[in-house]
């Protein structure tokens, strides 16, 4: 075997790369405190490219990410400041549709990821005119694609708190003023919704942990 690997590269469409930049800036927002309703210090054309190569194997043409950056710029997403041969960007309206979707979406992501599931539920159920039955029909997809359980027609649930998130969908989706948002204790055919969320091996290493706390009590009377 040659001593030479060659390592492929990932084919990408440009929105998906567009996608990939826009995901990187608001993480980096987030990570830096922030808020999609705070923005923080801009991010630097250099780190965006490293990162689409570490991070998420994209080894993209610098040309071709300042194409994609000065396009989000044409449309009044972000802001590019050039001050010699650096190059910075950052966000320009923070309650931008698309940057808000964006920031929910990597919020409720991070949430799954800490899985510390308290027990409850919670409710996202909204009552949309049948006249009105295409933003209802966008509110469901949303919702779905944003990782929420659909629970039934119109209403999703949650195994996090997201109330604040919730508000969000509100200033960004049509038919938001819709929805409204209850905190549940127990539900019913709650089996399917925790496999849905991957819950059931977190409760048994709970119980397993707490079985085991109970064990080396006894052990100490």
């Amino acid at each position: 075997m040659s001593g030479n690997v060659r390592i492929a590269k990932i084919k990408y469409k440009r929105w998906e790369l567009r996608k990939a930049i826009l995901k990187i800036i608001i993480l980096g927002l987030l990570s830096g405190g922030g808020t999609p309703l705070r923005p923080t210090l801009p991010l630097m054309i250099g780190s965006i490219i490293k990162y689409l190569k570490e991070e998420m194997n994209i080894d993209a043409e610098e040309k071709k990410v300042r194409r994609v950056l000065v396009s989000l710029e044409k449309k009044e997403i972000l802001h590019l400041e050039q001050r010699g041969d650096i190059v910075s960007v950052s966000l320009i309206e923070e309650n931008n549709p698309i940057v808000v979707k964006h920031s929910i979406k990597l919020l409720l992501d991070f949430k799954k990821k800490e899985k510390k599931w308290n027990g409850k539920w919670f409710f996202v159920f909204f009552d949309v005119p049948e006249i009105q039955r295409k933003k209802r029909n966008y509110l469901r997809d949303f919702l779905t694609k944003l990782g929420f359980y659909r629970y039934q027609k119109s209403v999703y649930i949650f195994p996090y708190e997201c109330e604040r998130e919730v508000k969000l969908i509100k200033k960004i989706v049509e038919g938001g003023k819709y929805m409204k948002y209850i905190v549940a204790e127990k539900i019913e055919d709650e089996e399917e919704a925790k496999s849905f969320f991957h819950l059931n091996q977190i409760t048994d290493d709970r119980r397993q942990f707490s079985n085991s706390v109970e064990i080396f009590e006894s052990r100490l009377k």
